[in-house]
C-alpha cells in the first residue's frame, strides 16, 4: 500500500510528476479507429476535427495475426498529424496477452509525447493498474517525456466490478473508467448476446387486474453497474464513461442508452461507427434551455451561498453546484463546436 505522502511521487527516476488534477477536456465521445487498416487510419486526422477523442484500437476486433500491424499503424497515425485539442488514446491489448508489453514499450518510445491516455481492458483490481503505472513511469523516463500518460480502465469482468473502488483510487494516473458490457456479460454468465442496451426479456409487469392485459416495461441491464462505476469514479475525482453500443442499425436505442448514462453522471461514451458521433454530441452536450437556467442560478447566487427563488423554484447551494457543472460543460462544448 502506498503511503499518502508518496502517492504523487514519480515511480521512476526521471519520470514526470503525476498530475494532481485531471486536465479539463471535452470527452463526449471516444471514437475507435482500427489502425491496421490504412484506409481508416488515413481518415483519422479529418475525424479528429469532428470528435473529442481519437482512439487507436489494438485489442478486440483486431485479428491476432494483425496485432503488430495495428500497433505500427497507430504509430504512423500519430506521427502523421497534429491532433490539437482532440485527445489521442490507445486501447492496448489485455495484460495477459502476448502483445500488451510491446504495445506500451513501442508506442510510448515512438510517440509517447503525443499519447494522452492508455485504455486498459479487463482490469480486475488495483494490481493491474499498479503494473501499468510502474511500467509507464519507466518508459516515460526513458523517452524523456515531460508529462505523464494517463490510464483509463475498462470495467468488463465480475471481479473488476467487485473491486471498482480500489481500481478508481489505485493511481494518480487514473483518468476514468468505461463500461464494457459485452465482456462483462460473458464474465457474469448473463444470458444476452447484445452489446449494450436493454433486453426485451428483462422487464417488470404491472400488478394483475382481473383478466386485463398487464403492462410491461423493459428494464436496463446495466443500471446497477453504471451506478457503481459512476460513484467510484466521482468519489475519486475521475471520469465515468458508457462504453459501446453494438447495434448500428438502431440509433434510437443507442441514443436512449447514451442518455441514460449521461443522466446518471457519465461524461461520454464510445463511438464505434460514424453515425454514433452525432448521437454522442447531442446527448453529452447540455440542453441550451437547461444551460440558460443554470446561468440564471449562477447569476442569482454569485458566491454559491444562500438561497434564491427563480420561476417559483427555490435554489440553494446544492442546485448552484448542479448549475456550475452544466455551465462549465457548456463552455467546453462552445469552445470545441462553436455556437
Amino acid at each position: 500500500m502506498k503511503l499518502p505522502r508518496r502517492f504523487f511521487k514519480p515511480l521512476a527516476l526521471g519520470a514526470p510528476s503525476p498530475l494532481r488534477e485531471l486536465p479539463v477536456r471535452l470527452e463526449r465521445m471516444i471514437h475507435f479507429v482500427p489502425p491496421h487498416l490504412e484506409k481508416m487510419r488515413a481518415k483519422a486526422p479529418s475525424i479528429a476535427r469532428e470528435v473529442d477523442v481519437v482512439l487507436g484500437n489494438l485489442e478486440d476486433a483486431i485479428p491476432g495475426d494483425r496485432k503488430v500491424e495495428a500497433r505500427q499503424g497507430f504509430i504512423a497515425m500519430a506521427r502523421a498529424a497534429d491532433y490539437g485539442s482532440t485527445g489521442l488514446w490507445i486501447r492496448m491489448n489485455a495484460l495477459d496477452s502476448p502483445w500488451a508489453l510491446d504495445d506500451l514499450v513501442e508506442i510510448v518510445g515512438a510517440v509517447g509525447e503525443k499519447l494522452d491516455v492508455v485504455m486498459v481492458p479487463k482490469v480486475e483490481g488495483l494490481w493491474d493498474i499498479h503494473y501499468v503505472d510502474q511500467l509507464l513511469a519507466q518508459l516515460e523516463a526513458k523517452a524523456g517525456l515531460s508529462r505523464p500518460i494517463l490510464v483509463h480502465a475498462i470495467l468488463e469482468t465480475a471481479e473488476g466490478v467487485k473491486n471498482v473502488d480500489d481500481i478508481a483510487s489505485a493511481s494518480p494516473r487514473m483518468h476514468g473508467m468505461s463500461l464494457g458490457p459485452a465482456d462483462l456479460a460473458a464474465s457474469r454468465g448473463m444470458k444476452t448476446t447484445r452489446v449494450g442496451g436493454g433486453h426485451p426479456d428483462y422487464k417488470v409487469l404491472s400488478d394483475p387486474d382481473g383478466d386485463a392485459p398487464r403492462a410491461a416495461a423493459q428494464q436496463d441491464l446495466w443500471h446497477y453497474t453504471v451506478a457503481r462505476m459512476v460513484d467510484a469514479c466521482l468519489a475519486n475525482g475521475i471520469k465515468p464513461f458508457y462504453g459501446p453500443f453494438g447495434d448500428f442499425s438502431d440509433p434510437a436505442a443507442c441514443e436512449a442508452q447514451f442518455r441514460n448514462a449521461f443522466l446518471m453522471g457519465c461524461v461520454g461514451a464510445w463511438s464505434l461507427h460514424p453515425t454514433q458521433i452525432a448521437i454522442a454530441k447531442r446527448v453529452f452536450s447540455p440542453d441550451p434551455a437547461e444551460v440558460a437556467f443554470a446561468r440564471r442560478i449562477l447569476e442569482a447566487m454569485p458566491d454559491g451561498t444562500g438561497a434564491a427563488m427563480i420561476d417559483g423554484k427555490m435554489q440553494d447551494d446544492a442546485t448552484w453546484k448542479q448549475a456550475r457543472v452544466i455551465a462549465d460543460l457548456a463552455d467546453l462544448v462552445a469552445a470545441k463546436d462553436g455556437g
